[in-house]
């Protein structure tokens, strides 16, 4: 957006006797992504566009197209006419981004490279230093509120402890911003992002798989383990995902082995006696221990089903598969996935991101010491 206004290609425009400010020609702006190296051609240029109407970004200044057409047509960024929303998501992630650039272009910065246990980390800085400086630079009124604001970029990836073991505190602890806001990046990780949430798609994805030709063997189960709270489930090949997630997805093959069951029979009620919050699972003294798993991905995938959101819990365990030969049980819940703090996700996002990452999964969970 701001390259765009650099450019003179956002500016006040009349059309039919009426001016529309701060507007660009989607034609015009098609032509700068390829002449820019933005979009290698106009098709992925429009899909590129389109990716960001999706997203309330960008919409046609009379809102009477809810797409993308290359064609003279005025477009605007909602930003620049006070349409964009501002969920609290996009507030913190903001107020992330804002703290961020004032802390690289100050002198003496608190962020620098510093080493723990001989690993050196970027952008990283003491819990304690940062709580100075937010009451220091005026960001926040008190020690109290700067704690919160501290968590609350935690909670949405934005900043980390180093070995992801703690969450945010006025304390000599360790942290790092897990996001680097002045990496340059190119419209195209757009698309390439969510060719990766195809499980969002699929609201009942049951087992996170990997390959493309599943293991024709019998890897069918009929429950998750003795537990009255769960009723039997009705035999599922893992692979059997396959046939709800089409061809979109590049991990899984084009010809489903089964037809996936009905949901009902392979999703049954949570296997949590009671609902669990963020706040119970953190709190000091909770009775409730991390354990770190190492799950090495098998021929079919890593067999084991999460379910809920902030947090999310594993809701069933394939006996014979990788995950419960690394200890992984129902009930547990995912505290990190691959080294990222997961607290704050829902089901399909951590599923994405267990889908992209590496065959083997490093997992940390927590479960009640009762």
């Amino acid at each position: 957006r701001l390259r765009l206004h650099d450019g003179k290609l956002i500016k006040d425009r009349r059309y039919h006797l009426r001016t529309y400010p701060n507007c660009f020609v989607a034609k015009e702006l098609t032509d700068w992504l390829i002449d820019h190296k933005e979009a290698p051609d106009r098709e992925t240029g429009i899909r590129l566009m389109q990716k960001l109407m999706d997203h309330y970004i960008i919409h046609h200044v009379c809102d009477e197209h809810s797409d993308y057409k290359d064609a003279k047509l005025l477009y605007r960024f909602r930003k620049d006419d006070g349409t964009f929303p501002l969920s609290k998501d996009v507030r913190v992630f903001m107020r992330g981004q804002s703290l961020y650039e004032k802390l690289v272009s100050v002198e003496e910065s608190i962020l620098k490279v510093r080493e723990e246990n001989s690993v050196k980390y970027q952008r990283a800085f003491l819990g304690c230093e940062m709580i100075d400086w937010l009451v220091q630079e005026g960001e926040v009124e008190n020690r109290k509120e700067a704690v919160e604001l501290g968590r609350a970029l935690l909670e949405h990836g934005i900043i980390q402890h180093v070995s992801n073991r703690h969450h945010f505190f006025d304390s000599d602890i360790l942290y790092q911003f897990w996001i680097n806001f002045r990496r340059r990046r190119r419209l195209t990780e757009l698309l390439n992002e969510n060719s990766s949430r195809a499980l969002s798609e699929s609201p009942d994805s049951p087992f996170c798989l990997r390959k493309l030709n599943p293991d024709p063997g019998n890897t069918s189960f009929l429950s998750v383990q003795t537990n009255k709270e769960i009723k039997i489930v009705s035999a599922v090949r893992r692979s059997s995902i396959t046939s709800l997630a089409g061809n979109s997805n590049p991990y899984f093959s084009t010809t489903p082995t089964l037809v996936f069951p009905p949901v009902a029979e392979c999703n049954p009620k949570s296997v949590l006696k009671r609902p669990v919050t963020n706040e119970e699972l953190l709190s000091p003294g909770a009775p409730y221990i991390k354990k770190t798993l190492t799950i090495v991905g098998d021929a079919v995938g890593w067999g084991f089903v999460v379910r809920g959101g902030r947090p999310c819990h594993i809701q069933a365990v394939d006996p014979g598969g990788p995950a419960a030969a690394a200890g992984m049980k129902v009930c547990q819940f995912v505290f990190s996935v691959n080294g990222m703090y997961v607290l704050h996700l829902d089901y399909q996002t951590i599923s994405s991101l267990i889908m992209t990452g590496p065959r083997t999964l490093v997992m940390e969970v927590m479960e009640a010491t009762e």
